[in-house]
Protein backbone atom coordinates (compact mmCIF):
# COMPACT_ATOMS: atom_id res chain seq x y z
CA UNK A 1 0.00 0.00 0.00
CA UNK A 2 2.81 2.39 0.85
CA UNK A 3 4.93 1.70 -2.24
CA UNK A 4 3.29 4.41 -4.34
CA UNK A 5 3.31 6.98 -1.53
CA UNK A 6 6.41 9.10 -1.13
CA UNK A 7 7.75 9.80 2.37
CA UNK A 8 7.20 13.51 1.70
CA UNK A 9 3.52 12.94 0.92
CA UNK A 10 3.05 10.77 3.99
CA UNK A 11 4.82 13.32 6.18
CA UNK A 12 2.75 16.17 4.74
CA UNK A 13 -0.49 14.29 5.41
CA UNK A 14 0.47 13.57 9.01
CA UNK A 15 1.89 16.99 9.89
CA UNK A 16 -0.68 18.94 7.86
CA UNK A 17 -3.57 16.91 9.24
CA UNK A 18 -2.36 17.38 12.80
CA UNK A 19 -1.95 21.15 12.42
CA UNK A 20 -5.40 21.46 10.87
CA UNK A 21 -6.91 19.40 13.66
CA UNK A 22 -5.14 21.55 16.24
CA UNK A 23 -7.12 24.67 15.30
CA UNK A 24 -9.18 25.32 18.49
CA UNK A 25 -12.44 26.58 17.02
CA UNK A 26 -14.17 26.51 20.41
CA UNK A 27 -11.58 28.83 21.96
CA UNK A 28 -11.51 31.12 18.92
CA UNK A 29 -15.30 31.33 18.61
CA UNK A 30 -15.94 32.10 22.29
CA UNK A 31 -13.20 34.71 22.51
CA UNK A 32 -14.17 36.50 19.30
CA UNK A 33 -17.84 36.18 20.23
CA UNK A 34 -17.30 37.87 23.59
CA UNK A 35 -18.10 34.77 25.66
CA UNK A 36 -14.70 34.52 27.33
CA UNK A 37 -12.49 31.44 27.45
CA UNK A 38 -14.53 28.23 27.09
CA UNK A 39 -11.84 26.36 29.04
CA UNK A 40 -12.83 28.22 32.21
CA UNK A 41 -16.44 26.97 32.26
CA UNK A 42 -18.25 23.65 32.53
CA UNK A 43 -16.04 20.67 31.78
CA UNK A 44 -13.23 22.87 30.47
CA UNK A 45 -13.42 21.15 27.09
CA UNK A 46 -13.05 23.15 23.87
CA UNK A 47 -15.82 21.26 22.06
CA UNK A 48 -19.28 22.41 20.98
CA UNK A 49 -21.08 20.81 23.94
CA UNK A 50 -19.10 22.89 26.40
CA UNK A 51 -19.39 26.01 24.23
CA UNK A 52 -23.16 25.59 24.46
CA UNK A 53 -22.86 26.09 28.21
CA UNK A 54 -22.03 29.74 27.52
CA UNK A 55 -25.64 30.11 26.39
CA UNK A 56 -24.55 30.98 22.86
CA UNK A 57 -26.03 28.51 20.39
CA UNK A 58 -24.46 30.41 17.48
CA UNK A 59 -20.97 29.94 18.90
CA UNK A 60 -21.67 26.26 19.60
CA UNK A 61 -22.80 25.79 15.98
CA UNK A 62 -19.66 27.52 14.68
CA UNK A 63 -17.53 25.27 16.89
CA UNK A 64 -19.37 22.14 15.74
CA UNK A 65 -18.93 23.01 12.07
CA UNK A 66 -15.31 24.06 12.56
CA UNK A 67 -14.31 20.94 14.49
CA UNK A 68 -16.01 18.66 11.99
CA UNK A 69 -14.88 20.67 9.00
CA UNK A 70 -11.18 20.67 9.82
CA UNK A 71 -11.16 16.87 9.78
CA UNK A 72 -13.05 16.82 6.50
CA UNK A 73 -10.61 19.31 4.94
CA UNK A 74 -7.62 17.18 5.96
CA UNK A 75 -9.25 14.17 4.30
CA UNK A 76 -10.12 16.13 1.16
CA UNK A 77 -6.56 17.38 0.72
CA UNK A 78 -5.20 13.83 1.08
CA UNK A 79 -7.80 12.55 -1.39
CA UNK A 80 -6.92 15.21 -3.97
CA UNK A 81 -3.20 14.52 -3.57
CA UNK A 82 -3.74 10.86 -4.51
CA UNK A 83 -6.75 11.01 -6.85
CA UNK A 84 -4.71 9.82 -9.84
CA UNK A 85 -2.97 7.02 -7.95
CA UNK A 86 -3.97 3.54 -6.77
CA UNK A 87 -7.12 3.42 -4.65
CA UNK A 88 -5.36 1.41 -1.95
CA UNK A 89 -2.68 4.08 -1.55
CA UNK A 90 -5.33 6.78 -1.49
CA UNK A 91 -7.21 5.01 1.30
CA UNK A 92 -4.03 4.79 3.36
CA UNK A 93 -3.18 8.48 2.96
CA UNK A 94 -6.76 9.52 3.70
CA UNK A 95 -6.77 7.42 6.87
CA UNK A 96 -3.42 8.88 7.98
CA UNK A 97 -4.61 12.45 7.40
CA UNK A 98 -7.88 11.77 9.21
CA UNK A 99 -6.18 10.15 12.19
CA UNK A 100 -3.70 13.02 12.40
CA UNK A 101 -6.45 15.66 12.34
CA UNK A 102 -8.28 13.74 15.04
CA UNK A 103 -5.14 13.63 17.19
CA UNK A 104 -4.64 17.35 16.61
CA UNK A 105 -8.09 18.10 17.99
CA UNK A 106 -7.57 15.95 21.08
CA UNK A 107 -4.01 17.14 21.72
CA UNK A 108 -3.58 20.56 20.04
CA UNK A 109 -0.07 21.98 20.06
CA UNK A 110 -1.45 25.52 20.46
CA UNK A 111 -3.17 24.67 23.77
CA UNK A 112 -0.39 22.65 25.44
CA UNK A 113 -1.98 19.44 24.12
CA UNK A 114 -5.24 19.91 26.06
CA UNK A 115 -8.06 19.69 23.54
CA UNK A 116 -11.57 18.41 23.01
CA UNK A 117 -13.18 14.99 23.28
CA UNK A 118 -13.27 14.33 19.55
CA UNK A 119 -16.86 13.44 18.62
CA UNK A 120 -17.41 16.30 16.14
CA UNK A 121 -14.02 15.74 14.50
CA UNK A 122 -14.72 12.01 14.43
CA UNK A 123 -17.88 12.63 12.41
CA UNK A 124 -16.24 15.19 10.12
CA UNK A 125 -13.33 12.95 9.19
CA UNK A 126 -15.52 9.87 8.81
CA UNK A 127 -18.14 11.56 6.63
CA UNK A 128 -15.37 12.75 4.31
CA UNK A 129 -13.34 9.52 4.33
CA UNK A 130 -16.22 7.01 4.12
CA UNK A 131 -19.59 8.73 3.97
CA UNK A 132 -21.78 5.58 4.32
CA UNK A 133 -19.99 4.76 7.58
CA UNK A 134 -20.30 8.36 8.73
CA UNK A 135 -24.01 8.43 7.90
CA UNK A 136 -24.63 5.17 9.76
CA UNK A 137 -22.74 6.47 12.79
CA UNK A 138 -24.68 9.73 12.60
CA UNK A 139 -27.99 7.87 12.49
CA UNK A 140 -26.87 5.89 15.53
CA UNK A 141 -26.09 9.10 17.40
CA UNK A 142 -29.52 10.53 16.57
CA UNK A 143 -31.35 7.36 17.59
CA UNK A 144 -29.56 7.01 20.94
CA UNK A 145 -29.86 10.74 21.67
CA UNK A 146 -33.60 10.61 20.92
CA UNK A 147 -34.16 7.55 23.12
CA UNK A 148 -31.98 8.43 26.10
CA UNK A 149 -31.40 12.20 25.80
CA UNK A 150 -27.73 11.83 26.75
CA UNK A 151 -25.20 13.29 24.32
CA UNK A 152 -22.15 11.41 25.62
CA UNK A 153 -23.96 8.05 25.47
CA UNK A 154 -25.01 8.78 21.89
CA UNK A 155 -21.44 9.67 20.90
CA UNK A 156 -19.89 6.65 22.61
CA UNK A 157 -22.40 4.29 21.00
CA UNK A 158 -21.81 5.79 17.56
CA UNK A 159 -18.02 5.53 17.73
CA UNK A 160 -18.19 2.00 19.17
CA UNK A 161 -20.31 0.81 16.23
CA UNK A 162 -18.31 2.68 13.57
CA UNK A 163 -15.77 -0.17 13.03
CA UNK A 164 -18.70 -2.56 12.56
CA UNK A 165 -20.23 -0.22 9.99
CA UNK A 166 -16.88 0.07 8.21
CA UNK A 167 -16.71 -3.72 7.98
CA UNK A 168 -20.33 -4.10 6.85
CA UNK A 169 -19.91 -1.48 4.11
CA UNK A 170 -16.64 -3.09 2.93
CA UNK A 171 -14.61 0.13 3.29
CA UNK A 172 -11.26 -1.67 3.59
CA UNK A 173 -8.67 -2.08 6.33
CA UNK A 174 -7.41 1.55 6.42
CA UNK A 175 -10.89 2.85 7.30
CA UNK A 176 -11.56 0.00 9.74
CA UNK A 177 -8.27 0.74 11.51
CA UNK A 178 -9.11 4.46 11.48
CA UNK A 179 -12.49 3.91 13.14
CA UNK A 180 -10.93 1.62 15.76
CA UNK A 181 -8.20 4.17 16.48
CA UNK A 182 -10.66 7.01 16.91
CA UNK A 183 -13.08 4.91 18.97
CA UNK A 184 -10.39 3.98 21.50
CA UNK A 185 -9.35 7.61 21.91
CA UNK A 186 -12.93 8.88 22.21
CA UNK A 187 -13.57 6.38 25.01
CA UNK A 188 -10.33 7.45 26.68
CA UNK A 189 -11.31 11.12 26.52
CA UNK A 190 -14.79 10.33 27.86
CA UNK A 191 -13.57 8.54 31.00
CA UNK A 192 -15.33 11.01 33.31
CA UNK A 193 -18.54 10.79 31.28
CA UNK A 194 -18.45 7.00 31.46
CA UNK A 195 -18.09 7.13 35.26
CA UNK A 196 -21.09 9.47 35.49
CA UNK A 197 -23.09 7.24 33.14
CA UNK A 198 -22.44 4.22 35.35
CA UNK A 199 -23.60 6.22 38.38
CA UNK A 200 -26.63 7.60 36.56
CA UNK A 201 -25.36 11.16 37.00
CA UNK A 202 -24.65 12.17 33.39
CA UNK A 203 -26.63 15.30 32.41
CA UNK A 204 -29.31 14.97 29.75
CA UNK A 205 -29.76 16.97 26.59
CA UNK A 206 -31.87 20.01 27.37
CA UNK A 207 -31.46 19.51 31.11
CA UNK A 208 -31.71 22.40 33.51
CA UNK A 209 -28.94 24.25 35.28
CA UNK A 210 -28.67 21.54 37.91
CA UNK A 211 -28.02 18.90 35.25
CA UNK A 212 -25.56 21.09 33.39
CA UNK A 213 -23.52 21.61 36.54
Amino acid sequence: MFESLSPVLIGAAIVGGYLLGSIPFGVIATRLGGAGDVRSIGSGSIGATNVLRTGRKDLAAITLLGDGGKGAVAVLIAWLATKDGPKEAQAVLVALAAASAFLGHLFPVWLKFKGGKGVATFFGTLLAAAWPVGMAAGATWLAVAFLFRISSLAGLTAVALAPVFAFVFHRGLPIIYLTLFMAVLVFFRHADNIRRLLKGEEPRIGGGKKDAA
